[in-house]
């Protein structure tokens, strides 16, 4: 028997919530993709990070406005179904379900990649294939493991980056004594146009995805009407200077965006530094980081679609259906690990952009939310007012908007595939639009086993 009046504590601080919003992040992840945002900026990558940055505070910024209103679990999904129209909160939610889906998808490939860099003899395919094999079988038999693991995970992550930096710094000095350290190289890049920096950019902003898992938390954090917001800027710019410091100390070492494999490059910059060992103990945490995350994104990927199947949103049969034995959706979990092999026919920076094609569009429409909800709220307009309700979200939107533009043009093609998918569901589930879509329920209180976790990790 279940009692529906049980809430969660509110025992979790500030700083515990922007923790869990970083290791979310997995700031290891700016060094994973660090080779293809210096080849895509020509050797800009701190100025890229900066860029995005901003971008991420203005839509951090939206994100807390409708957290504070909105203080459930759905994000994006319920936040434009709520605020603007519950047909463009569906199409929002598809554009997210994107990320969702795919991800799994980018966080094999990165790890495989730097497998391959370490043992060439072996073919990546190979890694990959072992990457979803083992993370499927485990996923099917329950996510225990990722909880337990996560935290030291965390501080390992932590250590290499230190590490990373400091030895860094210890060869630029070496080389080029103190003057080296104070370069404005890194930033300027070589030949790098405002063109090539914004295309990085919105590579970038694939390292911010999760930035706004914290609002998963409310119901167990302390004064979460004032502390979820600031733990959701503060996670985008504490992450955000994590990247551009590491950018920066990175770039100082190996100038310019030419490499031997742009997808493994950190690796043999960590060689660089750090000699074979350290090149060693970086590659263990690269590869233990994208074991993890793609454990969990992959987890979240399939109870999103279990969630959506229970709702009839998706083929409930297939969807919403449980595995007798395990109670794990074992269909979904199976399908996400095969739409990870479409990454033998990809590199990180394709894959990476048709992510981020999803992200942007759900970051401008959270930023847009905001907008309808202070022009039909009376309360909120009194609150937000003209500048804060209005035109900083309309800002974070233009500067979402503007980055999307710069992705690969085979990111737009395969989004816009994916959003007329989703247009045409939403035209079946609607009749032709002439009624209500069904609400994809998001409870984080169900049994681990059913439990539709929007949780984004990579």
């Amino acid at each position: 028997m279940t009692d529906n009046n049980i809430k969660l504590e509110r025992t979790l601080s500030l700083k515990a919530v922007v923790l869990f919003g970083l290791a979310y992040m997995t700031p290891l992840i700016v060094l994973g993709t660090f080779g293809v945002i210096a080849s895509t900026s020509n050797g800009a990558v701190p100025t890229a990070y900066l860029i995005t940055t901003v971008a991420m505070l203005f839509t951090a910024y939206s994100y807390g406005i409708m957290a504070r209103t909105y203080p459930v679990a759905g994000s994006a999904y319920t936040y434009a179904r709520r605020a603007i129209d519950s047909r463009v909160g569906f199409m929002v939610g598809w554009s997210v379900l994107l990320d969702y889906f795919f991800l799994p998808m980018v966080i094999w490939l990165i790890g495989a990649a730097y497998l391959n860099a370490r043992f060439p003899e072996v073919p990546s395919w190979i890694f990959l294939l072992g990457f979803i094999g083992i993370t499927t079988f485990l996923n099917i038999y329950g996510i225990k493991l990722a909880s337990k693991v996560n935290s030291l995970l965390m501080v390992f992550q932590i250590l290499v980056i230190a590490f990373f930096v400091l030895l860094s710094i210890r060869h630029v000095f070496a080389t080029g004594g103190t003057d080296a350290l104070f370069s404005l190289g890194p930033f300027l890049g070589e030949e790098a146009g405002f063109t090539a920096i914004a295309a990085g950019a919105a590579v970038a902003a694939y390292s911010f995805l999760g930035f706004d898992a914290v609002t998963t938390l409310t119901e167990e954090t302390i004064e979460p009407k004032r502390n979820i917001p600031k733990a959701i800027m503060l996670t985008a710019l504490i992450g955000g200077g994590i990247y551009v410091l590491v950018g920066y100390t990175t770039q100082l070492v190996h100038p310019g965006g030419s490499f031997v494999n742009a997808d493994s490059a950190a690796f043999e910059i960590a060689t660089t530094i750090g000699a074979d060992l350290f090149g060693a103990i970086f590659l263990a945490g690269m590869v233990l980081a994208q074991f993890t995350s793609g454990l969990a994104a992959q987890a979240s990927a399939s109870r999103l679609l279990f969630a959506m199947g229970r709702d009839t949103v998706l083929p409930p049969k297939l969807f919403g259906a449980l595995h007798s034995r395990f109670h794990t959706p074992v269909f979904n979990i199976v399908l996400t690990g095969a739409i990870g092999i479409i990454a033998l026919f990809l590199d990180v920076l394709s894959a990476a952009s048709f992510i981020n094609f999803g992200a942007f569009i759900a970051f401008t429409m959270v930023n847009l939310s905001v907008i309808f909800l202070v022009s039909k709220d009376a309360d909120a307009k009194r609150q937000y007012g003209v500048i804060r309700g209005m035109l900083v979200p309309l800002i974070g939107a233009l500067v979402n908007l503007w980055l999307m533009s710069k992705l690969d043009i085979n990111a737009f093609i395969l989004g816009l595939i994916w959003l007329s998918i989703g247009l045409a569901q939403l035209a079946y589930l609607t009749r032709f639009f002439r009624r209500e879509p069904p609400e994809v329920a998001f409870d984080d209180s169900e049994p681990e086993s059913a439990t539709a976790s929007v949780k984004a990790t990579h």
